[in-house]
């Protein structure tokens, strides 16, 4: 007993003596505070352009873009969705210019104030695209609401955008035309962009209502569809491009913005607008309508 109580003793004093040599520690330093992460610097080199996808899926922007951004020395980050959308992004202050497909939609943005100033960019317009063995027999219809009431008929597959774009849009002002408010199961509603509806209508072998650039481009990488209805004047498809109310966001580019509208309604780049598709397609994806190029 007593030689445990001398160990337990001796452990002690071994115990204290080797605390005492630890050298003494400051201590700790409280946490610094968290920072704030810094705000988006307004002019940070980029411009932000909301647009419908028929130019992204086209091959328009890549072909024109890399101009203004040399031009002018700062990056475009492009959101490519439907016009719907992209007026949505303007009308919130996430983008700082709009190029869009839906003269009714613009002019109602321009009179809530959402956007400052409006230019005619450019026009083309919309097909309607099917199988070739055409089940519903609309190749030859005089009118596009004559061709949707044969497919409604038919019950033949149709892929909607489903989007509010600047197609679902004409698209759903054909159905009205036709006086039919399409539904069941032939009526596809994709919720997806131009170039996507192509892909599953190819797919399923239905019709769908297509710009006749994405279509046209489409082409390139091999599809099914053809053309069967066209030339109708409700078809016409304008494109317009739109600055941003700055007032929406302080980090608006508001210069930017007109800068670019002044890029792409100038002679040269409607000139290039002009000859996009030529080489490929014999004829140009969409066609120059600012007003330089009108009174050229």
């Amino acid at each position: 007993m007593r030689h445990k109580t001398l160990v337990a003793g001796l452990g002690l004093l071994l115990t204290l003596l080797l605390a005492a040599c630890q050298p003494i520690q400051a201590p700790a330093a409280a946490p610094a505070a968290a920072q704030e992460p810094a705000a988006p610097v307004p002019g940070a080199g980029r411009l932000i352009l909301a647009t419908t996808t028929s130019t992204q899926d086209s091959g328009l922007l890549d072909a024109i873009l890399p101009d203004f951004e040399a031009q002018a020395g700062v990056a475009v980050d492009v959101i490519a969705v439907g016009t719907g959308q992209s007026l949505k992004l303007g009308e919130d202050g996430n983008a700082d210019v709009v190029l869009v497909h839906a003269r009714n939609l613009e002019d109602a943005f321009m009179q809530a104030g959402h956007g400052v100033r409006r230019e005619d960019v450019m026009y083309n317009d919309f097909v309607i695209v099917g199988p070739a063995g055409d089940p519903a027999g609309i190749q030859g219809s005089a009118t596009a609401a004559e061709a949707f009431a044969k497919i409604a008929e038919a019950g033949a597959p149709f892929v909607s955008r489903g989007d509010e774009s600047g197609t679902h849009n004409k698209e759903l002002a054909v159905w009205k035309e036709a006086g039919i408010e399409p539904s069941g199961d032939w009526y596809i509603s994709a919720g997806q962009g131009m170039g996507a509806v192509l892909t599953m209508a190819n797919e399923q072998q239905a019709y769908t209502l297509s710009d006749r650039a994405t279509y046209l481009a489409r082409t390139l990488e091999g599809t099914d569809l053809v053309i069967l209805v066209e030339g109708d004047p409700v078809l016409f498809n304008p494109y317009g491009v739109i600055a941003v109310n700055p007032g929406k966001n302080p980090a608006i580019q508001a210069d930017l913005a007109n800068q670019f509208i002044d890029w792409i309604i100038s002679l040269p780049v409607q000139e290039k607008i002009a000859q996009f598709g030529v080489d490929e397609f014999g004829q140009p994806l969409f066609t120059p309508d600012s007003a330089a190029w009108r009174n050229r």
